[in-house]
């Protein structure tokens, strides 16, 4: 299941990530999908801070398939499940470290629009050429 992500990021559990059942809080990988997905896209080339165009999350989701607590960490691979001329489709599968046992995995999806107006634009150039480097068939 590993070969079918592109991207790897290594995400640690943090303390305050365990709820009161001793486990990392479910909403909490929804956090850890943002992050691997932003780190992602501004090492592709995004300025989150003053670029023109930005991608706001529309849709999101997670599996969850085991517990996992603090002090693992977990390896976070990424892909594109579809690539569309303004939205895309982001995979996260997370993996006990080192292990092929999956923990979660989701997606988000994200349309990109206009800083100012809110309004849909085609994904940038220079992104959308990193993204299909995440494809999978």
């Amino acid at each position: 299941m590993r070969e079918q992500y592109r991207h790897w990021q290594r995400i640690p559990t943090r303390w305050a990530d365990n709820d009161v059942y001793g486990h990392v809080n479910n909403v909490v990988h929804y956090a850890f999908m943002d992050t691997v997905i932003n780190t992602w896209l501004i090492g592709a080339g995004l300025d989150i801070q003053a670029g023109q165009q930005i991608g706001l999350c529309v849709e999101s989701h997670c599996n969850y398939r085991a517990s996992v607590a603090f002090p693992e960490a977990l390896d976070a691979g990424l892909r594109v499940g579809h690539l569309g001329r303004s939205s895309v489709r982001y995979e996260v599968g997370f993996f006990f470290e080192g292990r092929e046992d999956v923990v979660a995995d989701g997606h988000f999806v994200h349309v990109f629009v206009d800083r100012a107006t809110r309004k849909p634009v085609e994904i940038p150039a220079n992104l959308r050429t990193a993204m299909e480097g995440l494809v999978v068939a």
